[in-house]
Parts: structure tokens; C-alpha cells; sequence
């Protein structure tokens, strides 16, 4: 038995709680994973996981095999890391998840820098708005924006983004131009962003003299993708607050106006956010020290 493979193996298992999601991040055939797994067992003549036909769960003894091994895999990681970052340039696979405005206003125009300066570097990119299962989907880093709440996630501020209340000049010739943020209770067309995960929309929000204001009222649309949110007021369906990264090419040309500029929220601030348990490969420290040289420049545009 391989039995750094065999460790390799398991604590891939215990992350995703799949065979199948374990083999596929570890690039091996699952048949040749769950081998390893049993030859651990039998090794160290403990059941170490629970299988079902729906999930797999670690046994007391699992979970206690899974700490010290995992300490162990980070270790040998970071002794091989020290003698080949000084003499090698950074290469491999990463896997980086990012919202969908972000991804196309910001990230990928920023990403031919990146990859002339380490064209080693494979990235696969996941664009999304709703939350990524960072372990159970290998996904090395994302880049996120709002408050954190997952403390077992290490995060890195890069950046923060202004934000704009907009609308297209038919709609405001049609519906009017409010003074206040509670004119948009009265008879105004609010396009809400909806959240990928409750559904809910989120309120409006105001800032003036120190002071917050949220409006909350019944949206006309609402719509739970940042690019389809855009879109949703460019084509007159109403007011949005987004961020001015999104909407600067339209208020540049005219198509969209910004309106209540004296009482512009608070900026939104961006991170870039990693599992503490998973080792900083030196792919992922180049990237993470890159993003952090660019990315608020670009937020600013």
C-alpha cells in the first residue's frame, strides 16, 4: 500500500463525503481510490468512514485519523514547497470561482496579465453568483463580495467597490427623477437582486451624513444573476443599484443615469477566500499576491 496515496485518498473522501467527488479531484479511478481507502483500514484495523447509499461519513475514529493526517500532508507539502519555490516557477491546476458581473467586468479582463506573467498556471473558472462548496468542489480560492459569516474560511481584502442607483432616461422621463430614497416607496419600479441562496431580495441601501437608510418595498422584477440584473435596467424595467464597475460603460454613453448621487451606500467590499485546512500551494500564494496588486484598481476602473 501506498500509504501516503492511501492518506491522500481518504482525507479527499472526508472533504467532499463522496467517493466519487474524491477520485474525481484526485484525477483516479474511483475503483482504485476506494481501494486505498480499505487498504488504509485494514492497515490501521479501524472502520475509519460510514458508507451509504447516499453519503459517507467519517467514525469517531475518522474523524480523529483525519486531523493528524491531514497535519501530516500539509507538513510534507510545505517541506517539498521550501525547496522548489526558489528554483521553479509556479505551475499546475487552479480552480477559482467568481460572480458573474465580477468575472466579466473585472477578473477575465485582468487575467491575460496574469497568465503572461505565469503561463504555467491551468485555471479552470467557475462563474457563478450562488455560493461554491469550496471543499467538496476542490475549488482553490473564490472571489466574493459582502459581508463573510464561514469563519473555517480564510479571506483576504482586495478591494472595494463603489455602488450606483440607476435608471434609463425613458424611465425617469416616464416615472420621474426621486430626490429622496423614500420616493422610491411611491409609485417607482424597483429592479431588486435577489439572493442565489434565500430568494430574498436585498433592500436598498443609502448613505448620507454617516447616516444608513434601507428601503425596502415590493420589487417590480427581481432577478437573481448580477449580469441578468443589468440587463434588466438597461432595457427600462426600472431602477437597480448596482456596482459602477457593472454599469460604467452605460452611464458613460448615456444609457443609463445615475440618480441620487448624494446618498450613495457605503462601498461593497471584495475578498479573496480560501478553506483553512487546505494548503497554500505556490500557484495559489502567486495568484492570491496578484489579485491583491490588481484588483482595486480595477473595482475603481
Amino acid at each position: 500500500m501506498d500509504q501516503l496515496m492511501a492518506m491522500r485518498a481518504f482525507t479527499r473522501v472526508v472533504e467532499t463525503g463522496s467517493f466519487t467527488q474524491a477520485a474525481d479531484s484526485l484525477n483516479m479511478p474511483i475503483a482504485t481510490l476506494s481501494k486505498l481507502v480499505k487498504a488504509l483500514e485494514a492497515h490501521l484495523e479501524v472502520r475509519l468512514l460510514h458508507r451509504t447509499t447516499r453519503r459517507v461519513v467519517s467514525t469517531p475514529e475518522g474523524e480523529a485519523y483525519y486531523e493528524k493526517a491531514l497535519r501530516v500532508l500539509i507538513d510534507i507539502e510545505d517541506i517539498d514547497t521550501s525547496f522548489r519555490v526558489s528554483r521553479s516557477t509556479p505551475k499546475g491546476h487552479l480552480r477559482i470561482d467568481v460572480g458573474g458581473s465580477t468575472a466579466r467586468d473585472v477578473l477575465i479582463p485582468l487575467l491575460p496579465d496574469f497568465m503572461q506573467r505565469y503561463p504555467d498556471i491551468r485555471i479552470d473558472l467557475g462563474v457563478a453568483d450562488r455560493p461554491v462548496d469550496m471543499i467538496g468542489g476542490n475549488v482553490d480560492c473564490v472571489i466574493r463580495g459582502g459581508p463573510l459569516n464561514d469563519s473555517s474560511l480564510i479571506a483576504r481584502h482586495i478591494g472595494d467597490a463603489e455602488m450606483v442607483t440607476c435608471a434609463t432616461p425613458n424611465y425617469l422621463k416616464k416615472f420621474g427623477v426621486p430626490a429622496y430614497p423614500q420616493e422610491l416607496c411611491n409609485g417607482h419600479r424597483l429592479v431588486s437582486y435577489l439572493s442565489p441562496v434565500t430568494g430574498r431580495a436585498f433592500p436598498f441601501r443609502f448613505r448620507k451624513n454617516g447616516q444608513t437608510h434601507e428601503t425596502v418595498a415590493a420589487h417590480y422584477l427581481g432577478v437573481n444573476e448580477s449580469n441578468g440584473h443589468l440587463a434588466a435596467s438597461v432595457a427600462g424595467l426600472g431602477i437597480i443599484q448596482t456596482f459602477r464597475y457593472s454599469a460604467k460603460s452605460y452611464l458613460a454613453d448615456g444609457t443609463l443615469v445615475e440618480i441620487l448621487q448624494a446618498w450613495r451606500p457605503a462601498a461593497y467590499p471584495f475578498h479573496v477566500v480560501y478553506p483553512q485546512n487546505r494548503h497554500l500551494t505556490h500557484r495559489l500564494r502567486v495568484f492570491i499576491a496578484w489579485i491583491a496588486e490588481v484588483f482595486s484598481a480595477a473595482l475603481k476602473g
